[in-house]
């Protein structure tokens, strides 16, 4: 089996089985043995557990990133129905069967007290997330710290989501967004 295939695998056992079960109660030997990869090839392309939580959560906010901008880009025209298509976004995410909440708000959770770098890549999710609500904001002419209130209540919804197993947070969220969007634009 090649490096990146090798990989390939690693991250998607790895991501499925810190979903379902959480990071600390995963250990090595079950992403070798869910992944097919021997451990011998885990450890040479991840030298820790934490060098596996680290490229999953990195490779997790790639992917987050560039599907809420596709998002918006298909199903909003304008900075204000990019803003509030977010929500709809994670109204989708929220309703898949294998949804178990923010991997960011969860990882941090477990490991954030105890690992610099789990810390620094959810951290730095979430402000991307924010600033993706900056650039629409701003586009708007609202005021600056409109971006945090609706990344609160993204990030919010996730967390209510996760623990309720409901996509309604997401439709909670946005409505509460839309209250605060036209607040911020009524002169």
């Amino acid at each position: 089996m090649d490096t990146e295939t090798a990989e390939l695998r690693l991250l998607e056992a790895a991501e499925a089985l810190f979903d379902e079960r959480g990071v600390q109660a995963v250990g090595m030997d079950a992403i070798r043995t869910a992944s097919g990869v021997s451990l011998k090839r885990l450890y040479q392309l991840f030298p820790s557990k934490d060098h596996l939580v680290w490229a999953v959560l990195n490779r997790r906010d790639t992917a987050v990133r560039e599907a809420i901008a596709a998002h918006g880009a298909r199903h909003a025209g304008t900075p204000y129905e990019r803003a509030l298509a977010v929500f709809d976004y994670l109204g989708a995410w929220f309703a898949d069967p294998g949804f178990r909440g923010c991997a960011f708000i969860n990882t941090f959770g477990e490991m954030g007290g105890i690992s610099p770098d789990v810390a620094d890549i959810a951290r730095g999710h979430k402000q991307a997330v924010r600033e993706y609500f900056a650039e629409q904001t701003t586009a708007l002419g609202a005021p600056t710290e409109l971006a945090d209130q609706l990344a609160l209540l993204a990030n919010g919804a996730m967390a209510v989501a996760g623990i309720n197993g409901s996509p309604e947070p997401a439709a909670q969220a946005k409505n509460a967004a839309r209250v605060l969007l036209d607040a911020a634009l009524t002169p």
